[in-house]
Formats: C-alpha cells, structure tokens, sequence
C-alpha cells in the first residue's frame, strides 16, 4: 500500500504534564499524537516537583475519580494500591463531620470508594501509565510561550526549550497548565474579548505536616478523619487525617480569615485541638512528625467561563484548573480533571478532531464537571465573610439550607447518604439530591437520632495512642 494511502494522525500540544495534562494525553493518543510541553524536569520516582506545590497538601480522589480514572487508564488504580495506595469505603472507612457539624454515621451500604495517597506517588503512577502509551512524547524543560494562529483557528504552540524558540504545528492545543493559566491574556493577544469570570474566596489558608502512623495505627485499616469548617461560624476551622503509603499520616488544618494556621511547628498541636471538634488533635498527641509544616493560600474558587465565550477558535482547548480551580477542602480537583478528559475522549468518538465546530464543543463538554464541582465549592465558601464581591442570592441561601437539610438525613439515613455521596462523589448532578432516594427520607424518615460525636472505633483510638 502506497504512504498516501495511510492518513496522518493529527497532532496534539498539551501544556503541563499535571494530572490534568496526563489524562488528557490519555484521552487524545487515541486519536492523534500526542505532545506534552513541561517547563520543570519530570522526576523518576514519587517525588514532589516545583510545578505541583500544592502536593504536599492531603488530596482526596472521590468514587466519581476512582471510577474516571479507570477507564481512561484501565488498572491505574490497581496499580497505585499496589503501590501503597488505600482504596476505602466511604463513609465506612471515613470519620467525617459536615459543615453543618453533623457527624455522618459509618454506613457501608453504598457503593462508593475514596482512593487515599500522597500526591506524589499519585502523580508518578499517572506518568508511569501515560508516559508508556503509543503517540505520546514529553519534552520536559520547554515553556509555552504563545499561541500560534488566529482568533479563528489555532495551527499550533510557540515554545521555548533553554535558548531554543521554535513552534510546535498541532491540530489541537490543550491547555492544562491550572491555575498559572495564560489563557486569558494570550486569547487578548489573537483579538478575543475576556471570558466572563467569578472568583469566590473564602480566604483559607493550609498548613501541612507529615507524621509518622503513630502507635499501632498502620496495622490496622485506620480511617480517614475530616473535621469539616463551618460557613456559619466564621473563621471556618477544619482539618483532616490522611493516612497514606509507607505509614504515614498526611495531616492538614485549614482556616480562614481572621483564624489562619501558621508554619510554626510549636503551634500546629494547639491548632488542631483548637477545631471544633479536637479529635485531631487528640489522635496526634502522640505522633512523631516528619519534617516541617507548609502552608499555602492559593485556594481561592477561580472560573472562567469559557464555554460561554461568543467566538472561540477551532484547534484549542482549556481543561481541568486552566478551566475552574476550587478551594482544596472539598477534594474536587483530581475527579475533574480525569472527568475532563473524559469529556474530550467522548466527543471525539463521534467527532473529528479536525473538524470545524469541534473545539467549541469540546469546551462545551469540559464544562459539564467544572460546573458540578463549582456549584459545591461556591454553595458553602460564598458565606464566609470577604468571599466574595455580591451577597449569596435568595436562591443560594434556600439552596445552602436545603444541602444542610440533606447532610442531617443522609448522616442518619443510609438510603439518603448514598444520593448525598452520589452527589458529592461528582457520580450525579446536584439536582439528584431533589430525587425521590433524598425526599422520602428527608420527610418521612425512618431516621436515627443525630451523633454526639464523632465515630471513632475505641479500637482505632487505641492503636492512635498505644
């Protein structure tokens, strides 16, 4: 058969080799081939790079993730078990207090699993999978400088790789490059006007530290502690117990405004005692930390609105954080970016990737989880005060009450706690907390009496604090 008669594969840029990036490379090597532009050296092993500051902060995959990231990447999730990972029930392996500082009961009659791990190794097994696959490259140290092409049609990236400026010709260009996005200004720069945007910050601050599983803790399927802030209370104080591969504990207190942790280790105990609830504090009396505390501030809720922009150019397309970044405590980002790419993979099964319309309708598509996932974030952090420049509407109060009527039942009733996680787990829509599987026991129960506290197994204190 002559060359001729083989079509060329067209050609994909992403910038960023994040998780975003990774699994969008996952979904488009099916269809074209794949380049991935990144500015740091990728490291060899499940290690913590410049570009990812925010990896040393605990990171929740949710079931809607688990479940997005194994069929993007088919035993990717085995894998990461097989690594150290925890795949856990939840609520059954959860000990978690709502905003409404409700505490959810145990319950083990759902579906739902939460994939527990550092970000580093997270992270090296997405690129150990991605990396691997046919029609994907990465060229590491090279920055994306500018677009190339018109407010039409994109025909490629201009990058940099050490004094070497050259473009990369692509068919599509994705950015996945979070929330350091130069979107904005590089559509300017082809003649678009701005995309609407909303941010809403609730002004939280993160403090991390590592910790060794104290006790007997390891040898046992200790749980996931989470003391969520309350809107209602500000400052808003949390914080969360997350043990990870090799017998650790990832352990991170937030607060907002006015009730801020800091980087001193002499006062992260006192802190983490302080919430509203000191379980934390109680389980860390004796632990031995490993190095010291990083904080962070960026965790702002930042969107932009791109699906609704008037003109957008065929060829280009923005995912995961480069979209929409959330306030970390909800745990939103990972799941979005796999859903993201998932989106993408979809249309182009049925679409060309070259043809007309079709990045519109990819970002479009993208948009559908970004929105999920912001309605959460936005319908508890637009309460705290400063967050945000106009008051929650009439509709976002009744809203709000109402996902507080729905944590009370789903904490005392197993039947409401799946819809609640169905929801929360980015498997649903917010709507499905307005199905039949929430209202019939919000009004008519049967319901068990609320929690006094938290459900800690007198066991799991014990292996905490032998």
């Amino acid at each position: 058969m002559p060359p001729s008669a083989h079509p060329r594969r067209p050609a994909a840029v992403i910038i960023g080799a994040s998780a975003t990036g990774l699994f969008a490379a996952a979904a488009l090597a099916e269809f074209a081939d794949v380049t991935i532009i990144e500015r740091d050296e990728l490291p060899t092993g499940p290690e913590l790079r410049r570009g990812v500051p925010q990896a040393r902060h605990a990171h929740l995959v949710w079931s809607g993730g688990v479940r997005a990231f194994s069929e993007l990447l088919p035993g990717v999730v085995d894998d990461a078990v097989s690594r150290g990972a925890r795949l856990i029930p939840f609520m059954g392996a959860g000990v978690s207090r709502a905003p409404n500082e409700v505490w959810f009961r145990r319950f083990l009659s759902n579906h739902h699993q939460m994939l527990l791990c550092s970000r580093a190794l997270l992270d090296q097994v997405l690129r150990d999978h991605v990396l691997a696959q046919d029609h994907v490259t990465v060229l590491q140290n090279t920055t994306a400088l500018s677009l190339d092409g018109d407010k039409y049609r994109l025909t490629g990236l201009n990058i940099r790789t050490g004094d070497d400026t050259r473009t990369l010709t692509a068919d599509l260009v994705v950015d996945a490059s979070g929330r350091g996005s130069h979107t904005p200004a590089w559509l300017q720069d082809l003649g678009l006007p701005p995309v609407a945007e909303r941010r809403v910050d609730a002004g939280l601050t993160y403090a991390t530290r590592l910790y060794r599983a104290p006790g007997t803790s390891a040898d046992i399927a200790f749980p996931l502690i989470n003391v969520q802030a309350n809107p209602a209370k500000a400052p808003g104080q949390g914080g969360v117990i997350l043990p990870i591969e090799d017998d650790k504990w990832i352990v991170t207190l937030g607060g907002t405004r006015g009730g801020e942790p800091t980087n001193d280790p002499d006062r992260f105990l006192d802190f983490a005692f302080g919430l509203g609830h000191p379980v934390i504090g109680e389980l860390l009396k004796n632990a031995e930390p490993l190095g010291d505390v990083a904080t962070t501030r960026s965790t702002a809720n930042h969107r932009r609105y791109y699906e609704k922009a008037k003109h957008w150019p065929d060829g280009f397309a923005v995912l995961g954080d480069a979209i929409a970044s959330y306030n970390p405590v909800y745990g939103h980002g990972l799941t979005v970016a796999a859903q993201c790419a998932l989106a993408v993979r979809d249309i182009l099964r049925t679409t060309p990737l070259t043809a007309p319309g079709t990045a519109r309708q990819l970002q479009r598509a993208a948009a559908r989880p970004v929105a999920g996932a912001w309605d959460l974030a936005v319908g508890q952090d637009a309460f705290y005060p400063g967050a945000t420049d106009t008051p929650p509407t009439a509709l976002e109060r009744f809203l709000a009450r109402f996902v507080d009527r729905a944590v009370e039942t789903g904490a005392s009733n197993p039947h409401a706690m799946a819809v609640l996680l169905d929801v929360m787990s980015l498997e649903k829509p917010a709507t499905w907390l307005f199905s039949w599987g929430m209202l019939r026991p919000m009004l008519f129960g049967p319901n068990r009496p609320p929690l006094q506290g938290p459900p800690i197994l007198e066991a799991e204190r014990k292996a905490a604090n032998s």
